[in-house]
């Protein structure tokens, strides 16, 4: 009796202890209830991210099913905790059935196998890359048997002048070679294949010989062709006024069009931290929208009749909205200037009813918009660098730290208000920088270190300078005296690239990381969004998981072997006590620009070695077999270079003495290697593959992408069915 005594106390006191948790819960809550909304689009966001990083279908349906039975759930009970599971619940479901929804409403044929033959159709769109000597342009081709819409990309002359007849409404003619939109290059990394469903892009390709116009462009009809018409226009224009690179990034400012930014420029603005100025966002639109608002409210107030009786705030923060939305319409409407507009229409909404603006919960309305017009956006660097700069900078001002930075004492001298504007610029500049880190890493693999130091110079010189210069210009050349602003304009172009160079030359200016896991990601993301978005103390617990997630991207491993889907690449990563460290050896030495980038980002290493030229390498014409060496380990690859047939006598045994056999064409099935077998039909399931030796881990871009149908390929469900043997059973 006694022992059952006890364990009633005790009990009894785990119920104290829980009612008593359940309390505090409840006065917390209630202590940030304004604080709440703050989180819907956050609820909304996980299931999106829960759609499309979940691979298989009843994976995704049991967490919708699950997340509406908590909403359900929790709205049937009394109590503020129980709301906010309940709205929870209900939007994460919401989140997944609307990408559900987008991904099946945007669904159009894609190509299934190469096309190489005659192709014919009406151009629909042209994008000029003069900084890369390329020019792409999509069409719609005749042949009904094609997707109703292909890309092809060839080489362009370095001007910002297409070929001669190559414009939307010309049809044309041309022998090309068509392929499936790419997925992944390895797993984790950049999915193609996803972004080309969502823009309904069937298929990808080049000309295998000159672009024939047949028939002449008509005048565009539509609304959007004449966007375009006048978008194109208006980008060739300021390009030849200001001319080289620094008239190429002007056109950017206005249009959105960087296709003519030479290569070298856009990496030094990456490499420097100031690539974010080339994306039409916030800066931008405040200066088009603050000087539209300032000239019409002095124009109106030139009238004293006007100035007394029409409600002059509220027409120019009207005609600043317009201003606004045609300017995000003519940039291409891309997510951080859409973002950008979404927020300043509610500010200015707010100044038109005499009301100030609720700043986080304006940035938490223009997120929630776009993620449930476009969820796909959420997955896409631009809409997560945007907001993550933005909702840190508006924390930190929402702050006390920040509230102190923004004004200086009214009766500091000159030199004290120089020292609190710089050091407000510093503070301002480094949170930036913390928030963009995080997400550069993720998706990149690499930030700039002086990113901080450089937007110091790069952000007044923009925001003061470049861009009134700019309308400055663009006003005065419809009368023919704009050159000599112009000129003033590409002066200042010319220094934000300077300072852009220069930073990017610095020692130790780019940190590389390789791979950063979604579970790293996460936790850095989720303990910001902690941090951000709570008014109290206990936000700062949002530290723990964000220190986690750094410590977790700062120790993750880089895969020691990368295997394309096709078979034809391979590459290895030269470990320590190799000649060459800290580089990547690729199999084919003529292996393309884009495969070298794409796998040198996702190991953190260059991608300038060869197979053949490592020492434990023996190569010939139709084979290449090297040793890896991993800690002690000896592993054996194979790969095959040719398409010739090798005899059994030879290739059986190099087969069953290799741990590792790659190939891009089917192999036999006497060829038995000891671990994995990667040829054409194994790598027809499992797409792209990463080895990591020391775990004996494979991944495999089949199992991050499963049954989403941008996944052309078959799939398998399990990792394991194109190995030869488990990794237990290896020595």
């Amino acid at each position: 009796m006694s022992s059952i005594a006890a364990v009633a106390v005790q009990t009894r006191d785990y119920g104290a202890r829980l009612r008593t948790a359940a309390a505090g819960l409840e006065a917390w809550l209630l202590d940030e209830q304004t604080q709440l909304p703050l989180w819907a689009p956050v609820a909304l966001g996980t299931g999106i991210v829960s759609y499309f990083l979940l691979p298989w279908a009843e994976q995704r349906l049991a967490v919708a099913v699950f997340a509406a039975a908590v909403g359900i759930g929790g709205l049937a009970v009394r109590g503020i905790v129980a709301r906010v599971l309940g709205w929870g619940g209900l939007l994460v479901a919401l989140g997944l059935c609307t990408a559900h929804y987008r991904t099946q409403s945007v669904a159009a044929p894609i190509l299934h196998s190469k096309f190489l033959g005659q192709l014919s159709g009406t151009v629909t769109g042209v994008e000029i890359r003069s900084g890369r000597g390329q020019l792409r342009f999509t069409m719609r081709p005749d042949n009904l048997e094609l997707p109703p819409q292909v890309r092809i990309s060839l080489k362009a002359s370095a001007t910002s002048v297409p070929p001669p007849g190559i414009v939307p409404g010309a049809h044309v003619s041309l022998r090309a070679a068509l392929n499936p939109p790419a997925g992944p290059s390895y797993p984790g990394g950049y999915d193609f294949a996803r972004r080309a469903w969502f823009l309904q892009l069937g298929a990808t390709g080049y000309p295998m010989g000159p672009v024939v116009v047949t028939a002449a462009a008509v005048r565009p009809s539509g609304a959007e062709a004449r966007l375009d018409a006048l978008r194109t226009r208006l980008t060739a224009q300021i390009e030849s006024r200001v001319g080289g690179g620094a008239g190429a990034i002007s056109a950017a400012f206005v249009t959105g069009d960087q296709g003519a930014i030479p290569e070298d420029i856009n990496v030094a603005m990456r490499n420097s931290g100031l690539a974010h100025l080339l994306s039409i966002s916030g800066v931008h639109i405040a200066i088009v929208v603050g000087g539209t608002m300032w000239g019409v409210r002095r124009l109106l107030a030139l009238s004293p009749w006007i100035a007394l009786r029409w409600p002059v705030k509220a027409i120019a923060a009207a005609a600043a909205a317009f201003a606004g939305i045609g300017y995000t319409i003519l940039a291409g409407s891309e997510v951080p200037t859409v973002r950008s507009c979404i927020a300043t229409v509610i500010v200015l909404l707010g100044i038109a009813l005499g009301r100030d603006a609720l700043s986080l919960r304006m940035i938490a309305a223009g997120a929630f918009f776009i993620i449930l017009i476009r969820p796909e956006a959420l997955l896409g660097p631009s809409f997560q660098l945007s907001f993550a700069a933005v909702t840190g900078l508006v924390s930190l001002y929402n702050s006390r730290l920040g509230r102190w930075l923004a004004r200086a004492p009214p009766d500091s001298s000159w030199w004290y208000s120089a020292a609190h504007h710089g050091l407000a610029l510093l503070v301002t500049g480094v949170v930036a920088e913390a928030m963009l880190s995080a997400t550069a890493l993720f998706h990149f693999n690499q930030s700039g270190m002086y990113g901080v130091l450089a937007n110091l110079v790069a952000i007044p010189l923009t925001e003061f300078i470049i861009m009134p210069v700019l309308l400055l210009a663009m006003v005065l050349d419809t009368i023919g005296i704009a050159q000599p602003v112009w000129w003033l304009l590409g002066k200042s172009m010319d220094v934000l690239i300077t300072v852009a160079v220069h930073v990017a030359n610095w020692p130790g200016s780019v940190m590389r990381l390789p791979l950063v896991s979604p579970t790293a990601y996460g936790l850095l993301v989720a303990g910001g969004l902690w941090v951000c978005l709570w008014g109290t103390r206990w936000r700062w617990l949002g530290a723990a998981p964000a220190a986690v997630g750094a410590v977790l991207a700062l120790v993750s491993a880089p895969p020691d072997l990368l295997v394309s889907a096709d078979g034809r690449h391979a590459a290895v990563l030269i470990g320590p006590g190799e000649a060459g460290a800290g580089r990547l050896a690729l199999l084919r030495e003529r292996a393309g620009g884009y495969v070298r980038d794409m796998w040198g980002n996702a190991v953190a290493a260059n991608a300038d070695a060869a197979l053949v030229d490592l020492p434990t390498a023996r190569c010939s014409d139709d084979a290449c077999i090297a040793d890896i060496n991993d800690h002690g380990h000896r592993w054996r690859l194979l790969a095959t270079l040719s398409k010739d047939r090798i005899g059994r006598a030879t290739f059986g045994p190099a087969c069953a003495a290799a741990d590792i056999v790659v190939s891009d064409r089917r192999l036999p099935n006497w060829c038995a290697p000891r671990w994995l077998k990667l040829d054409r039909a194994a790598l027809s399931q499992s797409g792209a593959v990463a080895i990591w030796l020391r775990e004996r881990r494979v991944e495999s871009v089949s199992e991050a992408v499963g049954d989403h149908p941008w996944m052309m390929q078959p799939l398998v469900r399990s990792p394991y069915a194109y190995r030869r043997k488990s990794p237990a059973s290896l020595p």
